[in-house]
C-alpha cells in the first residue's frame, strides 16, 4: 500500500488546544514543525517543547502568507503538510451586525484557507505529494442562531476543500476537512464529573488528523466528523 510520507509540517493559526496537540504529534512523529499565528510570543513554550519555529502571519493577507512560506522555506523546507486551523466569529443579532467585521470574519476562516492552500499547493505540485487539512466546526454544516459570519466562514471553507480535493486529489495531493462537532476539553473547560468524555479531547482529535495522513491513496478521505460520543447531531 502506498502511504505518503510527510517530512515537515506547517499549522497557520497556531495556539493551544487542536493545532498545539498537532504540533507535539507531528514533532513525535520526526516531522519538522513550522507554527504561524498572528502573535508567535504565545507559542514560546509550545516551540521549546516540540522544537517548533514560529512565524508571525495574518492568513487574511496575501502579502504575508507569501512571506510566511518563503521564510519557512528558507529556514526550515517546503512543508508538505499544511494545517490550517485559524478562525474567527462575529457574533451577534443578525440585523445588528458590523458589516466590517463579518467581512473579517469571513476572511479569517474561509479567504485565509484560500491563501495558504494556493501557496501550499504551489509548491506541492511538482513533486506530486503533499497534504492539506482544514479544521471545520459545527457550523461547517450547521448555521446557528446569532452566528452567520461564522457559518458563512466555515461553509465557505468546507467547499474550498471539498472543490481542492476533487481537483488535487488525482495529482497526489491530499485535501482533507475536519468537522469538529461538538465542544474541545482545554485547560480552561473541562467537562462535569458525571459527563465523562462528553468533551472532544484536542490529542485524540490530532491522532485522527494523522489516521487520515496515513491512509493509502487507494482509499482517501476528504472529510471526516468527530464528535464525542453523547453529542447530538
Amino acid at each position: 500500500m502506498d502511504v505518503a510520507n510527510y517530512q515537515t509540517a506547517l499549522i497557520v493559526g497556531a495556539g493551544e488546544g487542536v493545532s498545539a496537540s498537532l504540533a507535539r504529534l507531528f514533532a513525535r512523529e520526526g516531522l519538522r514543525v513550522a507554527l504561524a499565528a498572528r502573535r508567535i510570543e504565545k507559542l514560546s513554550a509550545l516551540c521549546s517543547e516540540t522544537g517548533a519555529r514560529a512565524f508571525a502571519c495574518n492568513a487574511a493577507d496575501a502579502d504575508e502568507v507569501e512571506r510566511l512560506f518563503g521564510s519557512v522555506e528558507r529556514e526550515i523546507a517546503a512543508p508538505d503538510l499544511v494545517v490550517y486551523n485559524a478562525s474567527a466569529r462575529a457574533r451577534g443579532a443578525f440585523v445588528d451586525l458590523v458589516p466590517a467585521d463579518v467581512a473579517q470574519a469571513i476572511a479569517v476562516s474561509a479567504f485565509g484557507g484560500f491563501l495558504v492552500a494556493q501557496q501550499a499547493v504551489r509548491r506541492m505540485l511538482p513533486g506530486r505529494h503533499g497534504a492539506i487539512l482544514f479544521t471545520g466546526a459545527s457550523a461547517s454544516v450547521k448555521g446557528y442562531p446569532q452566528s452567520a459570519p461564522f457559518a458563512m466562514g466555515k461553509f465557505a471553507l468546507r467547499g474550498l476543500a471539498q472543490s481542492m480535493a476533487r481537483e488535487l486529489s488525482p495529482l497526489g495531493i491530499h485535501v482533507a476537512h475536519f468537522v469538529i462537532d461538538g465542544s474541545i476539553r482545554s485547560a480552561a473547560r473541562a467537562e462535569a464529573a458525571d459527563r465523562p468524555d462528553s468533551m472532544l479531547d484536542p490529542d485524540a482529535i490530532a491522532l485522527s488528523y494523522w489516521n487520515v495522513l496515513q491512509q493509502p491513496r487507494s482509499a482517501w478521505s476528504w472529510e471526516l466528523e468527530l464528535r464525542p460520543w453523547v453529542e447530538k447531531f
